[in-house]
Protein backbone atom coordinates (compact mmCIF):
# COMPACT_ATOMS: atom_id res chain seq x y z
CA UNK A 1 0.00 0.00 0.00
CA UNK A 2 1.47 3.40 -1.01
CA UNK A 3 1.63 6.46 1.70
CA UNK A 4 1.62 10.05 1.03
CA UNK A 5 5.19 9.89 2.01
CA UNK A 6 6.54 7.33 -0.72
CA UNK A 7 6.11 9.51 -3.68
CA UNK A 8 8.15 12.88 -4.11
CA UNK A 9 5.95 16.44 -5.31
CA UNK A 10 5.69 15.47 -9.31
CA UNK A 11 6.88 17.82 -11.56
CA UNK A 12 4.42 20.56 -12.25
CA UNK A 13 4.26 19.54 -15.98
CA UNK A 14 4.98 15.98 -17.49
CA UNK A 15 5.78 15.26 -21.09
CA UNK A 16 2.84 15.13 -22.61
CA UNK A 17 1.74 18.29 -20.97
CA UNK A 18 4.91 20.18 -22.51
CA UNK A 19 4.05 18.29 -26.05
CA UNK A 20 0.61 20.15 -26.44
CA UNK A 21 2.00 23.18 -24.94
CA UNK A 22 4.67 23.09 -27.27
CA UNK A 23 2.08 22.56 -30.42
CA UNK A 24 0.33 25.48 -29.33
CA UNK A 25 3.11 27.49 -28.54
CA UNK A 26 1.60 27.81 -24.68
CA UNK A 27 5.22 26.60 -22.73
CA UNK A 28 6.13 30.23 -21.74
CA UNK A 29 2.49 31.09 -20.67
CA UNK A 30 2.25 27.87 -18.95
CA UNK A 31 5.74 28.33 -17.21
CA UNK A 32 4.57 31.79 -16.36
CA UNK A 33 1.06 31.08 -14.69
CA UNK A 34 2.85 28.97 -12.59
CA UNK A 35 5.78 30.81 -11.19
CA UNK A 36 3.00 33.75 -10.41
CA UNK A 37 0.03 31.48 -9.48
CA UNK A 38 1.36 28.16 -8.54
CA UNK A 39 1.77 27.38 -4.58
CA UNK A 40 2.22 24.47 -2.40
CA UNK A 41 1.06 26.11 0.94
CA UNK A 42 -2.75 27.61 1.15
CA UNK A 43 -3.02 31.78 1.38
CA UNK A 44 -5.55 33.09 3.93
CA UNK A 45 -7.76 33.44 0.73
CA UNK A 46 -7.64 29.95 -0.09
CA UNK A 47 -8.85 29.01 3.08
CA UNK A 48 -11.81 31.59 2.84
CA UNK A 49 -12.62 30.06 0.33
CA UNK A 50 -12.26 26.40 0.35
CA UNK A 51 -14.14 26.28 3.90
CA UNK A 52 -17.41 28.48 2.54
CA UNK A 53 -17.57 25.55 -0.29
CA UNK A 54 -20.63 23.63 0.04
CA UNK A 55 -19.26 21.04 -2.59
CA UNK A 56 -16.04 19.87 -5.00
CA UNK A 57 -15.07 17.17 -6.84
CA UNK A 58 -12.45 14.63 -6.10
CA UNK A 59 -10.36 13.04 -8.69
CA UNK A 60 -8.72 9.72 -8.09
CA UNK A 61 -7.13 6.47 -9.52
CA UNK A 62 -6.33 3.11 -8.80
CA UNK A 63 -2.85 1.48 -8.69
CA UNK A 64 -3.09 0.66 -12.26
CA UNK A 65 -3.89 4.47 -13.05
CA UNK A 66 -7.67 4.14 -14.34
CA UNK A 67 -9.05 7.02 -12.84
CA UNK A 68 -12.73 8.11 -11.07
CA UNK A 69 -14.87 11.33 -10.01
CA UNK A 70 -16.60 11.94 -6.90
CA UNK A 71 -18.78 14.84 -5.95
CA UNK A 72 -18.74 15.28 -2.57
CA UNK A 73 -21.41 17.84 -1.04
CA UNK A 74 -21.51 18.91 2.79
CA UNK A 75 -22.40 22.30 4.55
CA UNK A 76 -20.00 25.29 4.54
CA UNK A 77 -17.24 24.38 6.33
CA UNK A 78 -17.07 20.51 5.81
CA UNK A 79 -14.03 20.81 4.26
CA UNK A 80 -11.45 22.74 6.53
CA UNK A 81 -7.95 24.10 6.22
CA UNK A 82 -6.16 22.11 8.79
CA UNK A 83 -2.33 23.12 7.95
CA UNK A 84 -0.24 25.22 5.81
CA UNK A 85 -0.70 22.48 3.16
CA UNK A 86 -3.00 20.16 4.32
CA UNK A 87 -6.64 20.03 4.31
CA UNK A 88 -9.80 17.58 5.55
CA UNK A 89 -13.15 16.86 5.11
CA UNK A 90 -15.37 13.77 6.48
CA UNK A 91 -16.52 10.81 4.53
CA UNK A 92 -20.31 10.60 4.88
CA UNK A 93 -22.49 7.15 4.50
CA UNK A 94 -22.76 6.29 0.52
CA UNK A 95 -23.50 3.78 -1.81
CA UNK A 96 -20.87 1.62 0.02
CA UNK A 97 -18.72 1.17 -3.04
CA UNK A 98 -15.79 3.36 -1.75
CA UNK A 99 -14.30 3.88 -5.36
CA UNK A 100 -12.71 7.44 -4.17
CA UNK A 101 -11.21 5.84 -0.67
CA UNK A 102 -10.16 2.56 -1.71
CA UNK A 103 -8.47 3.75 -4.98
CA UNK A 104 -6.72 6.47 -2.13
CA UNK A 105 -5.80 3.22 -0.40
CA UNK A 106 -3.69 1.90 -3.36
CA UNK A 107 -2.68 5.25 -4.40
CA UNK A 108 -2.68 8.39 -2.75
CA UNK A 109 -2.57 10.66 -5.50
CA UNK A 110 -5.52 12.76 -5.86
CA UNK A 111 -7.02 16.19 -7.36
CA UNK A 112 -9.65 18.17 -5.89
CA UNK A 113 -11.96 20.92 -8.01
CA UNK A 114 -13.55 23.68 -6.26
CA UNK A 115 -16.00 25.90 -7.95
CA UNK A 116 -18.37 28.96 -6.79
CA UNK A 117 -21.12 28.44 -9.21
CA UNK A 118 -22.29 32.05 -8.14
CA UNK A 119 -19.49 34.13 -8.37
CA UNK A 120 -17.19 32.06 -11.04
CA UNK A 121 -14.36 31.14 -9.05
CA UNK A 122 -12.37 27.76 -9.04
CA UNK A 123 -9.34 26.30 -7.28
CA UNK A 124 -7.50 23.13 -7.38
CA UNK A 125 -5.32 21.37 -4.90
CA UNK A 126 -3.34 18.65 -6.02
CA UNK A 127 -1.57 16.31 -3.95
CA UNK A 128 -1.61 13.29 -1.58
CA UNK A 129 -4.43 11.61 0.35
CA UNK A 130 -4.57 9.49 3.05
CA UNK A 131 -7.34 8.02 5.62
CA UNK A 132 -7.24 8.27 9.19
CA UNK A 133 -10.14 6.40 10.90
CA UNK A 134 -9.34 7.59 14.77
CA UNK A 135 -8.97 11.16 13.02
CA UNK A 136 -10.14 13.31 16.27
CA UNK A 137 -11.94 15.25 13.38
CA UNK A 138 -14.45 12.55 13.02
CA UNK A 139 -16.17 13.76 16.68
CA UNK A 140 -16.77 17.58 14.94
CA UNK A 141 -17.94 16.23 12.07
CA UNK A 142 -21.30 14.63 12.34
CA UNK A 143 -22.04 11.75 10.60
CA UNK A 144 -18.27 11.32 9.58
CA UNK A 145 -17.45 7.36 8.72
CA UNK A 146 -13.65 8.22 8.08
CA UNK A 147 -11.95 11.53 8.00
CA UNK A 148 -9.40 12.04 4.87
CA UNK A 149 -6.38 14.37 4.73
CA UNK A 150 -4.56 15.56 1.94
CA UNK A 151 -1.14 17.06 1.68
CA UNK A 152 -1.10 19.41 -1.29
CA UNK A 153 1.92 19.39 -3.80
CA UNK A 154 0.21 22.09 -5.89
CA UNK A 155 -2.66 25.03 -5.40
CA UNK A 156 -3.72 26.89 -8.02
CA UNK A 157 -6.55 29.03 -9.03
CA UNK A 158 -8.00 29.03 -13.01
CA UNK A 159 -9.43 30.67 -15.36
CA UNK A 160 -13.19 31.28 -13.97
CA UNK A 161 -14.52 32.25 -18.02
CA UNK A 162 -16.39 28.86 -18.72
CA UNK A 163 -18.07 28.50 -15.31
CA UNK A 164 -21.94 28.80 -15.85
CA UNK A 165 -23.37 30.80 -13.49
CA UNK A 166 -26.15 29.19 -11.42
CA UNK A 167 -27.72 29.94 -7.47
CA UNK A 168 -27.44 27.61 -4.38
CA UNK A 169 -31.21 26.88 -3.86
CA UNK A 170 -31.85 24.66 -1.14
CA UNK A 171 -29.12 22.16 0.80
CA UNK A 172 -29.45 18.73 0.47
CA UNK A 173 -31.74 17.12 3.94
CA UNK A 174 -29.41 13.77 3.67
CA UNK A 175 -26.48 15.81 4.92
CA UNK A 176 -25.13 15.19 8.50
CA UNK A 177 -25.59 17.76 10.87
CA UNK A 178 -25.29 17.66 14.88
CA UNK A 179 -28.64 16.64 16.55
CA UNK A 180 -30.04 15.80 13.00
CA UNK A 181 -31.11 12.40 11.67
CA UNK A 182 -30.99 12.91 7.66
CA UNK A 183 -33.82 10.44 6.41
CA UNK A 184 -32.90 6.96 4.78
CA UNK A 185 -32.54 7.57 1.21
CA UNK A 186 -35.35 6.08 -0.89
CA UNK A 187 -33.08 3.23 -2.43
CA UNK A 188 -32.06 1.29 0.18
CA UNK A 189 -35.66 0.75 0.67
CA UNK A 190 -35.62 -1.26 -2.63
CA UNK A 191 -35.94 -4.95 -2.68
CA UNK A 192 -33.21 -5.47 -4.53
CA UNK A 193 -30.52 -3.73 -2.09
CA UNK A 194 -32.55 -4.01 1.78
CA UNK A 195 -31.42 -7.47 2.35
CA UNK A 196 -27.35 -6.61 1.98
CA UNK A 197 -26.92 -3.77 3.78
CA UNK A 198 -24.64 -3.39 6.43
CA UNK A 199 -26.02 -4.63 9.87
CA UNK A 200 -26.13 -1.30 11.27
CA UNK A 201 -27.52 0.73 8.45
CA UNK A 202 -30.51 3.02 9.87
CA UNK A 203 -32.51 1.54 6.70
CA UNK A 204 -32.05 -1.91 8.05
CA UNK A 205 -32.92 -0.63 11.90
CA UNK A 206 -35.95 0.87 10.58
CA UNK A 207 -34.67 4.25 11.75
CA UNK A 208 -35.23 7.57 10.30
CA UNK A 209 -38.00 8.58 7.66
Amino acid sequence: MKTPSDDPSPPVYHPGMRQLQDRFDTRRLADRLDEKLGRAAFTPEDREFIESRQLFFLATADAEGRPDCSYKGGDAGFIRVTGASELAFPSYDGNGMFRSLGNVLVNPAVALLFIDFERPNRLRVNGQAFIVEDDPLRGVFAGAQIIVRVRAARIFPNCPRYIHRMSFVEASPYVPRPEYTPPVPKWKRFDAFCDVLPQDDPARRGDGS
